[in-house]
């Protein structure tokens, strides 16, 4: 493995733990936007403020460990896509940080209608936010961002991947957000509403698994590249993910909601490493390639040196945060 492919898988993991943990905190917004009015979405809406409470802001740690990292490793594709992309990466910031602040000021609301008001603005939030970022990745992988930037502002997310990508985002986001959901209301002892996220769950982990594979069809035609990774050296990852989703939805429909979490997560996860498998070597898919817009080798190995000190220092605490996150204690408190 070259310098440059590590620097990359590095860069990767970080893409990979955001959909997850980023993916869940997101999804929950599409709970919180379906649950119903005040009275019947209650109880739902007070299970996802204790659930994601404690994480939503270390999650986005991911977020800032990707952009620093493609900015500081590979600056040509990162000013590339900026240029390009600006009007979806704004879009998807706008709503991370409409979500976050309507997230909490809703916790203090002096009304019921401002209650409301911030409270749909969290909701829509999270849902329109890892849209954008999905239509981001589409646009990626599907070569609409040229080597030197300033490409279409409109077209170049505006785009049967692009806009895949973001409906898939929004799904897989939502799916495991109901695993995750499903699995806290259980543990809390409130079997009624884990009832309910379990269909809620299953309906949309069918759903969402329909649109990937209905993907595979116009990706052919819109980003042939990616295509042919996806069907050939990342095929068994793409295999995996259907798995790991359709034991997802045999778990939740037998109640076994602890092992439905791993395996959402597994889906969720080989399905991202597909995408990056299956457009490797190219940061911006038929344009340049890996090696070709990494920076100095100084700074490649500074990086490095810098991702293995943050595992050593970060990595325990965010364990330690989630596994408090996850004991009989914390789902027990009001």
């Amino acid at each position: 493995m070259t310098l440059e492919t590590a620097v990359a898988a590095a860069l990767f993991v970080g893409v990979i733990a955001y959909a997850v943990l980023g993916g869940a905190d997101f999804g929950s917004g599409f709970f919180d936007l379906t649950a119903g009015g005040s009275r019947r979405g209650a109880q739902l809406r007070t299970l996802i403020d204790h659930s994601i409470g404690p994480v939503w802001e270390a999650n986005h740690v991911w977020l800032i460990y990707v952009l620093v990292t493609w900015w500081t490793a590979f600056p040509m594709s990162f000013a590339a896509a900026m240029t390009t992309l600006i009007l979806p990466f704004l879009l998807a910031l706008l709503g991370i940080v409409l979500r976050g602040a309507s997230f909490a000021f809703r916790k203090h609301a002096e009304t019921l209608g401002q209650a409301r008001l911030f409270g749909a603005v969290f909701a829509v939030s999270s849902v329109l936010a890892p849209f954008f970022l999905g239509t981001v990745a589409g646009a990626l992988a599907s070569g609409r961002v040229p080597a030197d930037g300033h490409g279409d502002l409109w077209s170049s997310w505006l785009n049967p991947t692009s806009l895949f990508g973001g409906v898939i985002a929004v799904g897989t986001c939502a799916f495991l957000a109901g695993a995750f959901l499903t699995a806290d209301a259980a543990r809390g002892g409130q079997s009624g509403l884990a009832d309910r996220l379990r269909t809620r769950s299953l309906l949309v982990g069918l759903v969402t698994g329909a649109v990937v594979f209905a993907a595979l069809v116009p990706l052919q035609r819109d980003a042939p590249t990616l295509s042919a990774g996806l069907t050939g050296r990342a095929a068994p990852l793409i295999v995996l993910s259907a798995v790991g989703g359709a034991a997802t939805l045999l778990l939740l429909a037998r109640r076994r909601y602890g092992p439905a979490r791993l395996t959402a997560v597994l889906a969720v996860s080989s399905v991202v490493s597909g995408w990056g498998l299956g457009q490797f070597p190219w940061i911006l898919v038929d344009q340049v390639t890996i090696a070709e817009t990494a920076g100095a080798r100084a700074t490649l190995q500074g990086l490095l040196v810098a991702v293995a000190i943050a595992a050593a220092v970060v990595g325990p605490a965010l364990l330690y945060l989630f596994r408090l996150t996850q004991s009989k204690e914390w789902a027990h408190q009001s």
